[in-house]
């Protein structure tokens, strides 16, 4: 029992001496990853043991050759251990890291459904109101001349054409976020996609003042899906042309390079402030005083800041790439697709 106590009290002693300068190294070490946590600690328990086979072998419980070989499983279990723990922080650290990025996006995407639901609260709040002042005004016979009953409903259908707008955006959208679009994948001249949206764009480039000029030749052939490649164009299109002064231009040109397609539409909104080129596709996003529609002109399906947030969902969908940045006056929306 005398040696058995002995033996506990050098194997205590030693694993002391190595493990409070290792909780000291810990604790000097505490800003460090946890890579380097786990490895000292993994280093700290290696030493530990060690110290206490060799402490006890010099108090004479074990003989050289016995000690020879105790060394050699330690040692090479110490190398194994350190590098398991290497990975194993490794391992960690890329989770915790992930961790944080999954909280990030849960906070973005909270604050991005608190500005939808303030932005999309505004936008149908004030056509609602217009629509029932011009309701209550026809039902009471406040109005009865032929040319303003005309246009109240006339105004009328605008407002519900731009709710309509709005809802078809938030479906869409809400398709994107849970992942249920799917995409009939074919091989799309771009050139032709980008034809149709100008010539739909046209009559309110025209009314306006806007000029729309398209390049003639140089459009690659894209893979992609029809039906949302045209909402992809209609929407910077209707983007562009929106933020454009009148007697502005704007330029759709495209081309292909070594690993894809792409196309760009360049607008006169006078640039966006750096600070906010990060956030334009965010949802309900709207910018700055360079980037505010002009006054009265906020009728055409702006809908709640979710056009350009559409756009990156979509080209995203397609694994596609959707960037944008100020140029002489304006700003330039670059899409880039796969090629066919």
């Amino acid at each position: 029992m005398a040696d058995v106590l002995t033996m506990l009290g050098v194997a205590l002693a030693g694993a002391l001496i190595v493990a409070l300068p290792g909780a000291l190294v810990l604790r000097l070490l505490r800003h460090r990853s946890i890579v380097v946590h786990v490895a000292v600690l993994v280093a700290v328990v290696v030493l530990a043991v060690l110290a206490g086979v060799i402490g006890v072998a010099r108090a004479m419980f074990i003989s050289d050759h016995d000690l020879r070989v105790l060394l050699i499983v330690i040692s090479l279990a110490g190398a194994v251990s350190l590098g398991t723990g290497w990975w194993l922080g490794r391992r960690l650290a890329a989770d915790a890291m992930w961790a944080d990025e999954a909280r990030a996006r849960e906070r973005r995407a909270e604050a991005n459904r608190r500005d939808l639901v303030a932005w999309v609260s505004h936008d149908l709040r004030t056509p609602l109101a217009g629509l029932r002042a011009m309701a209550e005004a026809l039902e009471d016979g406040i109005v009865v001349d032929t040319e303003t009953v005309a246009d109240y409903h006339r105004r009328i259908r605008v407002e519900a054409d731009r709710m309509a707008g709005l809802v078809d955006d938030l479906f869409e959208l809400s398709r994107i976020n849970a992942g249920a679009l799917r995409l009939s994948l074919a091989t799309v001249p771009l050139g032709d996609v980008v034809s149709d949206a100008v010539a739909s764009a046209a009559p309110v480039a025209a009314a306006r003042r806007v000029r729309l000029v398209a390049a003639e030749s140089g459009w690659p052939v894209v893979r992609a899906s029809e039906a949302e490649l045209s909402r992809i164009v209609a929407n910077l299109l209707r983007n562009a042309i929106r933020y454009t002064p009148s007697d502005g231009t704007v330029t759709v040109t495209g081309g292909r390079d070594g690993d894809g397609g792409w196309f760009a539409v360049t607008d006169g909104c006078g640039g966006i402030p750096d600070k906010d080129l990060p956030r334009v596709f965010d949802v309900a996003f709207r910018g700055e005083a360079a980037r505010t529609p002009r006054s009265g002109e906020d009728h055409d399906g702006a809908g709640g800041g979710l056009g350009l947030a559409i756009v990156r969902g979509l080209v995203e969908a397609h694994r596609g790439a959707v960037a944008v940045s100020n140029v002489g006056g304006g700003c330039r929306f670059e899409v880039r697709l796969p090629i066919a």
